[in-house]
């Protein structure tokens, strides 16, 4: 039986999130799905329904990222322990993410923050000003 979160608990990961997944940053306002509530550390591995182990993920970036936590034993980015700024940047036309850290660059891999059809909807979301997200860095 699928574990069921709270809708109180959900609201409060969305709003903590902005509306963003807290991965690829992509926007929950523009997409065609509400956005999954990802464990950070899995179940799986001990992983608890709590606030501090949940975070707002996309359908791409939830189904990409499964029960992992590492890539060719590198951590991945940690949206409770970790500042996105920090290990991401946006490229200078904001269409890709690009890697800041060993981390950023693993969790770009791992996720395919870059692959096509999203490239196309970051350009598409360009042109109506819905991208990129407004606290985030854009490279030089």
């Amino acid at each position: 039986m699928p574990r069921k979160i709270s809708p109180f608990l959900q609201l409060k990961v969305r709003k903590r999130a902005k509306y963003l997944c807290e991965y690829c940053h992509a926007d929950e306002h523009w997409q065609f799905v509400e956005f999954t509530i990802d464990h950070i550390l899995p179940i799986s591995e001990g992983g608890k329904d709590s606030l501090e182990n949940l975070a707002l993920a996309c359908f791409h970036c939830n189904r990409y990222k499964s029960n992992k936590r590492a890539i060719s034993n590198i951590q991945i980015f940690n949206p409770r322990q970790m500042v996105w700024n920090e290990h991401f940047i946006w490229s200078k036309d904001a269409l890709r993410i690009l890697p800041k850290t060993e981390i950023g660059q693993a969790t770009i891999e791992l996720l395919q923050f870059n692959r096509e059809r999203v490239l196309q909807i970051r350009t598409d979301d360009l042109k109506v000003n819905r991208h990129p997200p407004q606290d985030d860095e854009i490279e030089d």
